[in-house]
């Protein structure tokens, strides 16, 4: 019965394992290869599907990202505000705390910089509402992380469901005060240009993108040199270990999403107060769920985000032109993009895993 038993017994075909580390430029060799083969793919279907020339196509894609100067900067705008979201929720992210509240947490940022806006705007000077804009704009980005941050340390709640229902709870909160505010029944609250952000530099955008420069390079340096950083680290890996070595991982969780938090409210500040002048629930537009799959394409690290980050706006820009030029639906220009992105992330897989084929299931199987 046992020699039975023993026969029927099959040894897979082939098993995944592991990768050690592999060279740096092992690692970029098969993305790019991923690229290729995804662009050689989405050329065949582009043919198939609206019978056009792909090198038109991709040259469409290239010309709506940099064909103009507007072009270019509208362009480094979404790049910085999309990587500015993505530094907010790399810190939880890194600690294994899997906020999904992004883009709540933004979107309470921007409503409170709206809200001294609306009420302080021409009553204060000026630079005491920029001030008071910049306050009440990360203190309440900061309060919608630490409350699921707090109920995940002292109750041990799931913080993926908490930090998403939190999302739809600031999309009401904007709309009942737009329309608290907003009298006509229209529930548009008007840009208020005249209190936001004076242009600094060459362009509006400029000061979105030498904030969030500073704020790529500080956030680098606190999770790869400061104390803190090794203590997220370490919960990441362990939380068994880390409370070995005596760090205090309640702590840690509560300071870290404080951090996410001021990281949300700055993201908050610059979309309403530099760039939109007012505020709506779509102000976000789904950069705090896009900036997940920024931050792990790039292992959490703010200098590989700057990457990943431009390949996201590039391929959005890109899309919305091929659909202008080729006047197709937003269907192509979307199938495009998702395989791309598949191919991307999917190549992960090989450089992090190795696939070995059993000899003897093989043999087996003959």
């Amino acid at each position: 019965m046992n020699k039975q038993k023993t026969k029927a017994v099959r040894e897979p075909l082939f098993h995944v394992v592991k990768k050690s580390d592999i060279p740096f430029w092992q690692a970029w060799l098969i993305r790019i290869s991923a690229v290729i083969v995804a662009l050689l793919l989405c050329a065949l279907l582009i043919m198939l599907l609206i019978h056009a020339n792909p090198l038109k196509v991709y040259r469409s894609m290239f010309d709506g990202a940099f064909g103009t100067v507007r072009r270019r900067w509208n362009l480094a705008q979404a790049l910085v505000m999309l990587l500015c979201v993505s530094l907010a929720v790399t810190p939880a992210f890194k600690m294994r705390f899997w906020n999904i509240g992004a883009e709540g947490q933004v979107l309470v940022g921007g409503l409170a910089t709206a809200a001294m806006m609306f009420y302080f705007g021409g009553k204060i000077p000026t630079p005491a509402l920029f001030l008071v804009m910049t306050l009440a704009s990360i203190s309440a980005s900061v309060l919608w992380a630490i409350i699921p941050a707090l109920f995940k340390a002292k109750w041990d709640t799931n913080e993926t469901l908490f930090t998403l229902m939190m999302n739809y709870v600031a999309m009401q909160l904007v709309t009942y005060f737009i329309n608290t505010w907003v009298t006509s029944g229209s529930g548009t609250l008007s840009p208020m240009s005249e209190y936001g952000f004076p242009q600094v530099g060459p362009h509006k955008y400029f000061l979105n993108i030498l904030v969030v420069a500073i704020l790529t390079a500080a956030v680098y340096v606190y999770l790869r040199f400061s104390k803190h950083g090794y203590e997220i680290s370490v919960v990441g890996e362990s939380e068994k270990t880390a409370k070995y070595i005596g760090i205090n991982v309640k702590k840690v969780i509560v300071r870290t999403m404080a951090l996410s938090g001021v990281l949300c409210g700055i993201a908050g500040l610059l979309l309403v107060g530099g760039t939109n002048h007012t505020v709506n629930t779509s102000t976000v537009g789904g950069r705090g769920f896009t900036a997940i799959m920024v931050s792990w394409l790039a292992k959490f690290n703010p200098l590989y985000m700057i990457l990943t980050s431009f390949l996201i706006v590039f391929l959005q820009a890109g899309a919305q032109q091929v659909s202008t030029d080729f006047r197709v639906n937003n269907s192509i220009s979307d199938i495009v993009t998702s395989i791309i992105l598949f191919f991307i992330i999917g190549c992960e897989f090989f450089i992090n895993y190795k696939i070995i084929f059993n000899r003897r299931a093989k043999e087996d199987k003959k």
